[in-house]
């Protein structure tokens, strides 16, 4: 075991090293493979499983690689902290804390940081549901680069995606506030999402969405997919992407509302592959749909399952499933 400490900005980063299981020990597997379409073995081979890196935390959120360097940072929303995996060498939990909610007062809820991207340079940006804002780490410190939208606080922003002119897209449901919809601290009497572009400025896209969730562009970017996080309207959205990065009215991409409460889980993070096809966090686990909407196959982790993330060489999707953080060998590339 190995212990080390530094500092990124406010956040005290506590580093304990441990291999998660001893060499030549067999993987624990979750869940199962459910295939639909026979192009769904083009992406997902027949031999695959969902195996288990690490488990034991609260609720795991958005996973992001991290190819300088080689290992994988994911959020415990619950536990205010971002953990790190990396192969050899295993989990280091709290590698960041505290990741979402710096205020002196305890509380509870889902305080933590959610949704984590890199931006082309390779730093660190998080959605950060206590402090309700969007910042980044850069060279040690932390920036605020949203927190506000019409001077008014963000509920809690959850999910968020670059596009390559360097603009930030992100939804900002109410999960951060301890109370959601309730909560007297809200200040945006709706869920919107949001464009934060180089320039500074915060453009609200749409509030059509009753609980915006997960986010991601198509390869061209001219598409923009948002999850529904709603059990009353649990679905995906589609918005064609103008030329000015606004977006369109959306349509219904797939709708899985009839799948709430007999499978587990919502409609929430989300990442596409180079030929188009999101895998999608939902009721059931991952779903894999086609550029077209049609739902090719599932993986099945037979729990809530946050989000995913491709990595390593691009053909690893690792999964945050309830309180484990998983990985599955696939055909196909992230983009």
């Amino acid at each position: 075991m190995k212990w080390t400490t530094c500092l990124i900005g406010t956040a005290l980063i506590l580093t304990v090293s441990f291999v998660s299981s001893s060499a030549g020990e067999k993987p624990k597997i979750l869940g199962k493979i459910e295939r639909l379409e026979p192009s769904f073995d083009k992406l997902v081979p027949k031999d695959a499983q969902l195996e288990i890196l690490a488990s034991g935390f609260k609720w795991t959120e958005g996973p992001v690689w991290i190819k300088d360097g080689g290992y994988l940072l994911f959020s415990d929303i619950p536990n205010n902290a971002i953990h790190k995996w990396k192969k050899g060498e295993g989990l280091a939990r709290d590698f960041i804390k505290p990741a979402g909610y710096t205020g002196e007062k305890p509380r509870g809820g889902e305080p933590g940081s959610n949704g984590l991207m890199l931006d082309a340079k390779g730093r660190l940006t998080l959605c950060e549901h206590g402090d309700r804002r969007v910042t980044r780490l850069d060279n040690g410190k932390k920036t605020v680069l949203a927190d506000k939208y019409d001077g008014k606080r963000f509920n809690s922003p959850n999910d968020l995606v670059y596009h390559s002119s360097g603009a930030l897209y992100f939804t900002d449901p109410p999960y951060g506030l301890e109370k959601n919809y309730a909560d007297p601290a809200r200040e945006l009497d709706w869920c919107g999402v949001y464009r934060l572009g180089t320039d500074g400025k915060v453009t609200l896209l749409t509030k059509e969405m009753s609980r915006p969730n997960g986010v991601a562009f198509s390869p061209d970017e001219k598409t923009l997919y948002v999850a529904n996080s709603d059990p009353k309207l649990a679905y995906w959205k589609s918005f064609a992407v103008k030329s000015d990065g606004t977006i369109g009215d959306g349509k219904i991409f797939f709708d899985a509302t009839k799948w709430v409460g007999k499978k587990p889980g919502l409609p929430d993070g989300l990442k596409v592959d180079t030929q188009g096809n999101l895998f999608a966090t939902g009721p059931g686990g991952v779903l894999v749909f086609a550029p077209d909407g049609t739902h090719l196959g599932t993986i099945a982790t037979g729990v809530p399952t946050a989000n995913c993330a491709f990595g390593e060489d691009g053909m690893t999707l690792f999964v945050a499933a309830n309180d484990n953080i998983c990985r599955i060998r696939l055909s196909t590339k992230g983009k």
